[in-house]
């Protein structure tokens, strides 16, 4: 069990590096980006991605969390999989071919078909990828998965500049999701060097099969509950109005994801060896919750006070109206974050009913708010966003403590400091913005430096410094070289 922990912590250091590389190349493509293309090519292929993102979760089926839990995973099973997950990526691809026509006749834009059509390869690409992918989970095999990750980003990122200097437009947008891709896949296909062999009856799937579906019926309503914004957005305020909205949801919400998405392939194999002992597993959620909220929250906190420079900073001319939802983002993602561990305790204890439940009543909550939020146009849509989240925070710590043995009163606690110690550097970072005027870079950096200063000083506070020190705790262990 110790070696077991020592793997994960070293697993999360390789981790959390590469999703530093893996930002830091995303930032940069979007400040180059921004400044090639318009908000009207980012409202188109952000109109794509909405279909697409759908049909990505009913592609994997839940088939890939599905096999990094299985304790036993035979080698019949594997391939079986496999196959599942590459018949249904081409019967997606074959149906967003023939169906871009009707995706450009509901958000009412002809431009919208020929992208489609471009991007439809993805669904393929990603069915032979899924299996390949979770056996490197499965094999802990972290550092190769960041590899991989960070590769494909940064191709993806060069080819999408290439051809948005040669005025490809939108299309080079695509092009970087499709390159994406293509290198996961070469890459996956070199490090598992596996061959599935022929698709078998009588291979014991049920359960698989079981546990896929409900998790894949609960990750769609998950999905249409964080796209309905854009959705409401594209339908009734033009790709403008959503070219903004998504430069703000994805200059926040990608790097964060970047770096709380990939958690899950470090926790739930560990989580999965600590469901015998509670009070193990009890500490080690505490501590994650801490190790993951705190860094996002500091990134987040600085975002919200110094919005309006930021914006100016990253993203150039003609994006002004970023900034407003640019806050609700950062707000958002951080109320996120604390709720992360919850999905993690759902999967490691095999309630994908109960999640799929929980995540329709939040689904509707989330749809409800932002409809009405749209009355007030964009900004409305993302306020009513982070109200969402707001509201699904505390709601997901009550629901999931009736059900599993999870450290409610304790996660609370927690996540209230971290609230708290944001909201501080974010008035600081504001106020920093406030002393001086000029160049946006100028202003920026010293918004930046009041919100540092505020967070140094709050750790005069004892459960703060408490929190700190927990951190620390999983930090040196994720850097530790011992085996």
């Amino acid at each position: 069990m110790e070696e077991l922990g020592r793997r994960a912590a070293r697993g999360a250091g390789v981790t959390v590096a590469a999703q530093v590389a893996r930002v830091g190349v995303q930032m940069l493509s979007v400040v180059v980006l921004a400044r090639l293309l318009t908000p009207a090519d980012y409202g188109v292929i952000a109109m794509v991605l909405v279909v697409v993102g759908v049909g990505e979760v009913v592609r994997d089926l839940g088939l890939s969390t599905a096999a990094v839990r299985s304790k036993h995973l035979t080698e019949a099973q594997r391939s079986n999989l496999f196959w599942a997950n590459t018949l249904i990526g081409t019967v997606l691809m074959t149906a967003l071919l023939a169906g871009a026509p009707l995706v450009g006749h509901l958000f009412g834009r002809e431009d919208v078909v020929p992208v489609a059509r471009q991007v439809a390869v993805v669904f393929f690409l990603n069915g032979l990828t899924a299996q390949l992918r979770a056996d490197l989970q499965r094999r802990l095999r972290f550092g190769a998965i960041a590899a991989v990750d960070v590769g494909s980003q940064v191709v993806g990122a060069v080819v999408a500049i290439v051809l948005a200097l040669a005025g490809a437009g939108v299309g080079a947008l695509a092009a970087q999701q499709v390159t994406q891709s293509f290198v996961v896949l070469v890459a996956c296909a070199v490090l598992c060097r596996w061959i599935p062999s022929r698709p078998r009856r009588g291979v014991p799937m049920a359960e698989l099969w079981r546990f896929g579906g409900s998790l894949a019926a609960s990750q769609i309503a998950v999905y249409i509950g964080n796209n309905v914004d854009a959705l409401v957005i594209g339908t009734r305020l033009g790709p403008t109005s959503l070219g903004l909205y998504d430069r703000a949801y994805r200059l926040v919400m990608t790097p964060v994801s970047q770096v709380r998405a990939p958690t899950t392939s470090i926790a739930l194999p560990v989580l999965a060896r600590l469901v015998d002992e509670p009070d193990r597993l009890r500490r080690y959620l505490v501590r994650a919750q801490l190790a993951l909220a705190y860094p996002v929250m500091i990134g987040a906190a600085l975002l919200v006070g110094t919005a309006g420079p930021a914006t100016a900073v990253l993203l150039g001319d003609g994006w002004d109206g970023a900034a407003p939802l640019v806050r609700f983002m950062a707000t958002s993602a951080l109320l996120q974050t604390l709720a992360y561990v919850c999905y993690w305790v759902y999967l490691v204890f095999g309630l994908s009913s109960l999640l799929l439940r929980y995540t329709l009543v939040t689904v509707a909550l989330k749809v409800v708010l932002v409809v009405a939020g749209s009355t007030w146009g964009v900004v409305g849509v993302a306020a009513a966003y982070t109200l969402a989240h707001a509201i699904e925070w505390p709601l997901s710590l009550a629901w999931l403590s009736r059900h599993a043995p999870l450290p409610g009163r304790r996660l609370a606690t927690g996540a209230l400091h971290v609230l708290g110690v944001g909201a501080f550097v974010a008035l600081a970072a504001h106020a920093g913005t406030t002393l001086v005027h000029g160049a946006a870079w100028l202003v920026l950096l010293v918004g930046l430096a009041a919100g540092a200063a505020a967070l140094g000083a709050v750790l005069v506070v004892p459960a703060i410094r408490r929190d700190a020190a927990d951190v620390v705790v999983v930090v040196r262990a994720a850097v530790s070289r011992r085996r």
